[in-house]
């Protein structure tokens, strides 16, 4: 038996159990990993509230990096002592995760595991944000929300390796200090940001990119120049209520997007780029890695707690065996 944190009904953190639960074992195309990190993330949260409904009792965690133990029938590309990363895989809050090969994400050498742990989802996140989504080009200016968050700081740095003006929102000093660090030219506290932010560029930004949600929505829209993305990648404050499309038409011909990771790793080749990318980025430097906080597999309660309530910058992991 491993341990493992299980959910069995939805809820606040509290409905977080740590306790012993089946080791699982590779199917045909499967991975059997030791896991040395889990990555805890905003949508853990979702997936704990019932937002997003999962079968229960389930482990929670979809991200994380270790060391395949085993690799099930028809796995050519991966074997036992190999050190891979991933995303988008159930079950991860856990000493041992079962995953899908097709998933599993090489980890370069010289990488700690634990660093590792820390890029899949954010990393590939900022990645199709900035590279697809929209495309950021010399010159753009861009509003990054939560700029002192995990996602916001890759955000910053991307935007800013691809030549864009980043304008960065924070709640705090400190915050605004991280922002400032990663890149951003202009850091701006959420109060009265879209006229803040009309102010500094007269036309509006090319994009936005908003994790927030409910809380900076409406003033998201109104800092995008015509023709500009609103990109909604989240919603830490709350779901945006439903929205009248002629409020696009209003804005001056606005595009808005709701867009999910799944749609832009959909196939082994764009997974194996974006993931390239960014570790490429992280190894060579070009890329910082935030990761604030490692706590015990065992407190996963006051890992969420605390991302809950905005205490956090930068990355929270979860460590077994720490």
């Amino acid at each position: 038996m491993m341990r493992a944190i299980v959910i069995s009904a939805t809820g606040g953190p509290e409905v977080l159990d740590y306790t012993d639960h089946p080791d699982p074992a590779p199917a045909p195309g499967e991975l059997l990993v030791q896991v040395a990190a889990c990555g805890v993330n905003f949508i853990d949260t979702y997936h704990r509230r019932g937002r997003y409904p999962l079968s229960l009792p389930t482990v929670l965690g979809r991200e994380g990096a270790g060391i395949v133990l085993a690799a099930g029938e028809d796995v050519a590309e991966f074997a036992p002592g190999d050190r891979v990363a991933w995303t988008g895989v159930p079950g991860s809050y856990a000493e041992l995760v079962a995953l899908p090969a097709t998933r599993a994400l090489p980890v370069p050498d010289g990488m700690a595991l634990d660093l590792a742990a820390a890029i899949p989802l954010q990393g590939m996140t900022a990645h199709y944000l900035t590279h697809s989504v929209h495309k950021v080009k010399p010159g753009d200016d861009v509003l990054v929300h939560a700029a002192a968050g995990g996602m916001g700081l890759l955000l910053v740095q991307m935007a800013k390796l691809r030549g864009a003006r980043v304008i960065g929102t924070v709640s705090t000093d400190e915050k605004a200090r991280l922002a400032r660090e990663a890149g951003a030219d202009t850091v701006l506290r959420y109060e009265g940001f879209a006229d803040a932010v009309r102010d500094l560029t007269g036309s509006g930004v090319h994009v936005v990119y908003d994790g927030v949600g409910a809380a900076t929505f409406d003033g998201s829209l109104a800092c995008l120049r015509p023709r500009g993305m609103m990109a909604l990648y989240g919603a830490a404050s709350g779901a945006v209520p439903p929205v009248d499309p002629m409020r696009l038409y209003h804005g001056g011909s606005l595009f808005l997007t709701r867009p999910l990771l799944e749609h832009y790793i959909a196939t082994r080749e764009e997974l194996l780029w974006r993931a390239g990318d960014v570790f490429g980025w992280v190894a060579s430097g070009d890329l910082r890695i935030d990761v604030s906080r490692r706590y015990p597999l065992g407190e996963a309660r006051q890992a969420h707690e605390a991302l809950e309530a905005r205490r956090t910058t930068g990355k929270l992991l979860l460590i077994p065996g720490l």
